[in-house]
């Protein structure tokens, strides 16, 4: 971890060499790894200290962070992240809660709070985290970053811990869009459904309604200029298959239900103590039931085939991130909970579908970050990266 970490972003684990390539694409760059990622000579904390204490010295080092150590990039340390990742808040009640760079008396959110924190901070390039429900997508809109949630399955997640194997991704952040788009370089290799030079622009109106009017207002301008830039008018769509409501709870049933046989044997057998949120998430987790489960797995597949069908290879959604700014520090617990199940309304499309997003650091609220999203076929990926470069400029 760096000499100096004012932010906390970082776990304060000894100093280890990790070798990368003399030469490469990212030799310039410097990132940090969210602690879910295996790195050869630390230990796989999972921002618990039951797992931490399991984990033991690593001897190998997950694929996703080799191929940045191979192009280059210099290992700076690994970040914090929310417990066991099964938040959103950026608050862990084992190690704390790092800073947010760009608005400090604000959540970071999580579960990539460290790495999102780190970039922010200006501690190192870039930084890689995961997104399940929102983990990257929300930090990058509390924190000012670019951050994606890729299309599901692109990027290998072999040594990496699990929470939900059917919608976790590896994505991650950086400060400006030359910087993202290169990492994606490395990550993504090429698109398998690359956009076309000029895109159709859906704005679903339905989306834009969960964010707080504040918000959607803030937006406005940003909202403009994509559509100037990309020289495409944007098309008024609704996204949502049945209901806001009914995509929230499929999703959740899904998620929870693959938490739960992921972590339910280590907190049925040792009883760890959970922090506030993840205890009560877990609890809820344990009761979902198998005919939820096989409803909304089935709900997933629909909706699927609806936002493909509504995308087609050349469609792209401009919508919020998030439903507003990141919430004060001080907030309590319950209105955070409240937060964060009205933006698994919005994040909860990309989880359903498994088709890619990015989050744009293009706008502020009351001096606070506020990100605007693109969402993409699946495939799509560099494509949406390319856009953003597009945006930059």
């Amino acid at each position: 971890m760096p000499l100096h970490d004012p932010v906390h972003a970082f776990v304060p684990y000894p100093d280890v060499p990790v070798p990368r390539a003399a030469t490469g694409p990212l030799a310039e760059l410097s990132f940090g790894v969210k602690d879910l990622y295996d790195v050869a000579g630390y230990p796989t904390g999972g921002g618990n200290p039951l797992v931490l204490a399991m984990s033991g010295i690593k001897t190998g080092t997950a694929p996703a962070v080799q191929k940045l150590l191979d192009a280059g990039a210099r290992f700076v340390g690994k970040t914090v992240t929310d417990e066991l990742a099964f938040s959103m808040n950026g608050n862990n009640a084992h190690f704390g809660a790092p800073i947010n760079g760009a608005a400090p008396q604000r959540i970071t959110g999580g579960s990539s709070s460290g790495s999102a924190s780190a970039v922010s901070a200006g501690l190192c390039d870039f930084a890689l985290g995961s997104d399940t429900g929102g983990s990257v997508r929300a930090p990058a809109n509390h924190c000012g970053l670019y951050g994606i949630r890729p299309t599901h399955g692109r990027i290998l997640l072999e040594g990496v811990l699990d929470l939900a194997p059917s919608l976790d991704t590896c994505g991650w952040f950086a400060r400006d869009a030359l910087t993202f788009a290169q990492v994606g370089e490395v990550l993504l290799g090429e698109d398998s459904a690359p956009l076309p030079s000029r895109v159709r622009l859906l704005q679903p109106t339905d989306v834009w309604a969960l964010a707080v009017p504040a918000a959607a207002e803030a937006l406005q301008p940003a909202l403009a200029r994509v559509s100037a830039v990309l020289d495409s008018e944007l098309q008024p769509t609704a996204a949502a298959l049945e209901s806001f409501e009914t995509m929230y709870w499929n999703f959740r049933y899904i998620q929870s239900r693959e938490a739960w046989l992921t972590d339910g044997p280590l907190i049925e057998r040792f009883a760890p103590p959970l922090g506030p949120g993840v205890a009560e998430r877990f609890a809820w987790s344990q009761a979902v039931n198998d005919a939820q489960v096989a409803t909304a797995r089935a709900f997933r597949g629909r909706f699927r085939a609806h936002l493909a069908a509504l995308l087609g290879t050349d469609g792209v959604l401009v919508m919020p991130t998030m439903p507003d700014i990141a919430p004060l520090r001080s907030e309590s617990e319950a209105a955070l909970e409240d937060y964060r199940n009205r933006a698994i309304q919005m994040l909860c499309m990309a989880g359903l579908s498994g088709f890619p997003q990015i989050s744009l650091p293009l706008a502020t609220r009351e001096g606070a970050p506020l990100g605007l999203s693109l969402l993409g076929p699946a495939g799509s990926d560099r494509s949406l990266l390319a856009l953003a470069q597009r945006l930059d400029a």
